[in-house]
């Protein structure tokens, strides 16, 4: 027996190859970081999915495959979330089922190489649905999203500074479908070979012509790291610890100081010997700091999570309040039908409440500064809408300290990468007791990161650049033309299917008479 038909021989042991199949991509992001295995990782999945009976099996096997990558791209969520994660987990994956049921219409059977070509550039576009899709932060945001795995790669950047994340995306699965092609269709090798030679082409097109952003300053800024603190009073005590590592920053001429989500337990305006200490620290330092408090805010009821400016002075003013927040960590949806979640994981207790606008702060030294908090670095389009506002430097602050042992670190810092390269502005990545990284505004990594077992301080040179790439100003114009493509598509299948209906049934021709045993002559 060939191994073709004992993969696709008993009905669950496919499933159990489709659920492997899927999670392959995984292993191109952090920590594995084989950023080369992105564009063949799709390939096993795919020539399962060709290969099935029927288009119901097809779809079984996209969903199952679904379920494996999101389980594998988020499996450091199983401490947190327990039997949840794999409800969600097939929840999600049945977002693959179509995308599966187009792989077999189009490379099923022996397709032809219109087919196959068709299938280089509808494939990717179905596969963009269903990352739009499942990037709406009610279903966990874009985390996984496949054109993140190559945040390391430099032409890859610069394609993001075109098109985004997106375009990344849709080149990978693009590449992963011509392989597949290759592969298994020996009739269609000809596309299959143009399409990544187009590929290759664009990437170099986009090397040449996208414009780089130009730097026009400096600016130092300082990222504090703690670390982990556990046990009682353990807000208080890394309060103190983040104070005397900020002291150590003073006469290295920073203009700016950065502390990581949830730096501080209290609101401020309830404590204002906190309010006091941050302002010594401002004006020891020279240097605005940008703390995040975790805390029930005096003056509006609910618990919030905030980016809070703080000077010489106190607090200047500038807040921005967490808006996209983590179903199942720091809300839950549907709580009085879920809320028995928080005795089975690390759910909230109570629900943060969101804010409802993004905010850029001025923090002296006339810079300008937009701030996200957690997982918002997930989202382009936040990132995005910072940049196009003025924004001089994207600041991310987080907390991974739930899951130090995990890829979620490596995979977090990894973000800011490509949100730097989108817009052309400089990242910093600032976290409690996770992975902190700085990138300059093309993606490129200032330093090396400072990992889970840091806690110290440590200051940038940032360069600060000018000017708007292609993707802040156009936007997701990748996923647009994407619906454009299935748009086409589903117009065509129309049209072949109304077509035999409009040319209507064959006329009846009455059958010949016969004189005789002989057919009659028209006109006797």
């Amino acid at each position: 027996m060939r191994w073709t038909e004992w993969w696709a021989g008993s009905g669950w042991r496919r499933g159990g190859v489709a659920v492997v199949a899927g999670a392959l991509p995984a292993l191109a992001f952090p920590a594995p970081a084989w950023w080369w295995f992105a564009y063949v990782a799709l390939v096993p999945w795919v020539l399962l999915i060709r290969s099935a009976p029927s288009g119901r099996r097809a779809a079984l096997d996209g969903w199952c495959g679904g379920l494996g990558f999101m389980v594998a791209v988020h499996h450091w969520l199983l401490p947190s979330l327990h039997v949840f994660i794999f409800l969600l987990a097939a929840l999600l994956g049945l977002l693959w089922a179509p995308w599966a049921w187009l792989v077999r219409r189009l490379l099923g059977g022996v397709p032809s190489p219109g087919r196959c070509a068709v299938a280089v550039l509808v494939l990717p576009s179905a596969w963009l649905m269903v990352e739009l899709v499942r990037s709406w932060q009610g279903l966990g945001g874009p985390w996984g999203m496949l054109g993140s795995s190559q945040w390391q790669v430099g032409p890859a950047l610069r394609l993001a500074s075109v098109g985004g994340v997106w375009l990344l995306s849709f080149l990978v699965v693009a590449v992963n479908v011509a392989v597949a092609v290759l592969v298994a269709v020996r009739g269609a090798r000809v596309p299959a070979v143009a399409s990544l030679v187009a590929t290759a082409a664009a990437t170099s097109a986009a090397w040449v012509w996208a414009p780089r952003p130009d730097v026009d300053g400096r600016v130092r800024i300082a990222v504090v790291q703690p670390g982990m603190v556990d046990g009682r009073d353990s807000g208080e005590r890394r309060f103190a610890r983040e104070e005397e590592l900020t002291r150590r920053l003073v006469g290295q001429d920073v203009d700016l100081v950065v502390w990581g989500e949830s730096s501080v337990g209290a609101d401020l305006a309830a404590r204002p010997d906190l309010a006091r200490r941050l302002a010594a620290l401002s004006r020891a330092t020279g240097a605005d700091i940008l703390v995040n408090v975790d805390a029930r805010r005096s003056d509006r009821p609910g618990i919030y999570k905030s980016s809070v400016l703080v000077g010489p002075d106190g607090p200047t003013g500038d807040r921005y309040d967490k808006m996209r927040l983590v179903p199942f960590g720091e809300y839950i949806p549907a709580r009085s039908l879920l809320g028995w979640a928080t005795s089975v994981g690390k759910a909230a207790g109570e629900d943060r409440r969101r804010g409802d606008a993004q905010v850029v702060m001025n923090a002296g030294h006339g810079l300008r500064i937009g701030p996200l908090i957690c997982f918002e670095t997930a989202f382009p389009d936040m990132s995005r809408h910072l940049a196009a506002d003025g924004a001089d430097v994207l600041l991310g602050q987080s907390s991974t300290s739930s899951f130090q042992r995990s890829w979620a670190p490596e995979q977090h810092a990894s973000l800011a990468a490509l949100r730097a390269a989108e817009t052309g502005r400089p990242m910093v990545h600032a976290t409690l007791t996770g992975v902190s990284a700085v990138y300059g505004p093309s993606g490129q990594p200032l330093g090396p990161w400072l990992g889970t077992d840091a806690s110290t301080a440590r200051v940038y040179d940032v360069p600060v650049a000018r000017g708007v790439t292609p993707y802040v100003r156009f936007g997701d114009w990748p996923v647009h033309g994407a619906l454009l493509v299935l748009a086409a598509l589903g117009a065509a299948e129309a049209l072949r299917a109304v077509r035999p209906r409009r040319s209507g049934p064959e006329p009846l021709v009455p059958p010949a008479r016969t004189v005789r045993g002989s057919p009659a002559r028209p006109g006797r």
